[in-house]
Order: C-alpha cells, then structure tokens, then sequence
C-alpha cells in the first residue's frame, strides 16, 4: 500500500485526535487557573464534581444519634458528607485485630470522624491510607517497643487505633481528645509533604505559617503562661498540629477565643467555610 493509501485509511483517526489535544490543553490551563485561585484566595475552587453515593437510613440514623457533627451541617453540606463517607467505607479496608469484629457501625463511625477532617479538601479519601487496622485496647507497637493507642505507618499505607480510644475520643465531645482527628491528621500532614496536587500545597503553604506564627515571642510566652493546649502538643510540630486539630473540632469557640490568630490559620488549612467553623 502506497503512503497515500495509508494516510487514507487511518484519515478518520485525525478528529479523535484534534479533540484528545484540544482536551489536554482546556484540561491544563483549568488546572494553571485552579493553582492560581488556590495561590490568590487561599480556598479551593471546587470540592466535589459530582455526589452520587449516600447512606442507608440506618446509617444516618446512626450519625444522628452518636455523631455530633454531623447534625451541625445544612442539607447541601450533608449530601456532600454522605457521599464522602460511603465512599470512604467502600474504597477502604477495616482489619481488626485480636479478635476484635469490625462491625459495619465501627466502620460508619471511623469514616465519618475521617471525612469530617478533610470536609474541606478536594481531596478527601486520604491516598496514603489503604488499610485502617483496629486493635481492642492500646497495642504494641515494634517501632519503637511500646504501647500505642494510634499509630500512621505510611510504608504499610496503615493506620492503626485501639477501638476503645477511639470510640472514647467521638463520644466525649468536649475534652479535646480525639484519637481519631489526631491519626488522621498526621495521614494528612505526610500527604501534602508528599504531593504535588493544589490542594496539598495550599495545605502545606497554612502549614508552614502556623509553624511560622510559633516563632513569635509573644505568642511562645503566653502559650508558656496560659497552657491551654495539653503538654504532648509540644512533642514536636506534627504532634502540634494534630492536638490543633483536636481542639479545632471539639471547642472551636473557646480556642478561637484564646488564640484567634491559630485558629484562624487552622481553618484557612483545612479550608472550613462550613458547619460553624
């Protein structure tokens, strides 16, 4: 066959491929506009493309009764929430651990406390968490030969928990102990160390100036002098900005009033126009 001949027979590809080019390029700049949103607004452009997915009315009963938060949200927002947790539910794997059965409960519940904290990312379903191991009280940990109630081992794309802790941490909701908000922010703080998308960079950019706000003097002395926060805060920074969170969710008010600058960093990084916050 001659080359005109070829160029003849394959001649009703060219369309497919002038639309797989004009794709691409409408596909860029959205995503050079997105950055910039991103970059000038300090939010996300979008959250959720579409919902389709929602929960029996069994499991919102559930939320109803045992989730505080999910009963702050307005109709738009729970539609959103909803898909967000029963996608969680069916994306991840629930292990439990020296005879402890994962109920479908545990797993409604360990979702909601996770989708809770991402609410305001595109990005909610935690890439670097495949399996959710669930021990029934503190566990041994070979990391560092000890007993833990939470661990994020990011190698094995595993959070560890003990269900007892956990369950304690969504049902006292005014403690600001919350095993749950602490395991899965350490998820996420790795997450945007590691990505490269707009939503972990705008993550990381609130991050860096929470870290940047604790070098103010002034703020360090009446952190010293008030100790507000509870002393493991001060571990190291990421446990710092897990306990943040912690308190972020379970009395917003009353860190807002003692330390408005940090919350207001905290709600700029979890990107919170929403429920209250």
């Amino acid at each position: 066959m001659t080359l005109q001949g070829h160029t003849q027979e394959y001649a009703w590809l060219a369309p497919y491929a002038l639309a797989g080019v004009l794709f691409w390029v409408l596909y860029m700049l959205f995503r050079l506009y997105e950055t910039w949103y991103a970059n000038r607004t300090n939010k996300l452009l979008y959250r959720d493309l579409w919902v389709f997915r929602t929960l029996s009315r069994k499991q919102k009963k559930h939320l109803q009764t045992h989730f505080e938060f999910y009963n702050r949200l307005s109709t738009k927002e729970l539609r959103r929430y909803e898909h967000r947790v029963a996608t969680f539910i069916r994306v991840k794997r629930f292990i439990g651990r020296e005879e402890l059965v994962v109920t479908e409960e545990m797993k409604l519940l360990i979702a909601a406390v996770a989708c809770m904290l991402t609410f305001g990312r595109k990005h909610y379903l935690y890439d670097l968490v495949e399996n959710i191991l669930l021990y029934p009280t503190v566990f041994y940990s070979a990391i560092n030969d000890d007993y833990h109630k939470g661990e994020f081992n990011p190698m094995q794309r595993t959070l560890v928990m003990s269900w007892g802790d956990f369950e304690r941490g969504y049902r006292i909701t005014d403690d600001n102990l919350n095993l749950g908000i602490h395991e899965f922010m350490h998820a996420l703080q790795l997450d945007a160390v590691r990505s490269e998308d707009v939503d972990a960079i705008r993550f990381e950019k609130q991050f860096q100036k929470i870290l940047l706000r604790l070098t103010d003097q002034d703020l360090k002395t009446r952190l010293d002098n008030v100790k507000y926060f509870r002393a493991y805060a001060f571990t190291n920074q990421f446990e710092f900005m897990a306990v943040l969170a912690e308190y972020f969710f379970e009395s917003p008010a009353d860190f807002k009033t003692h330390f408005p600058i940090l919350y207001e960093r905290m709600r700029r990084m979890l990107n919170y126009d929403l429920a209250g916050y």
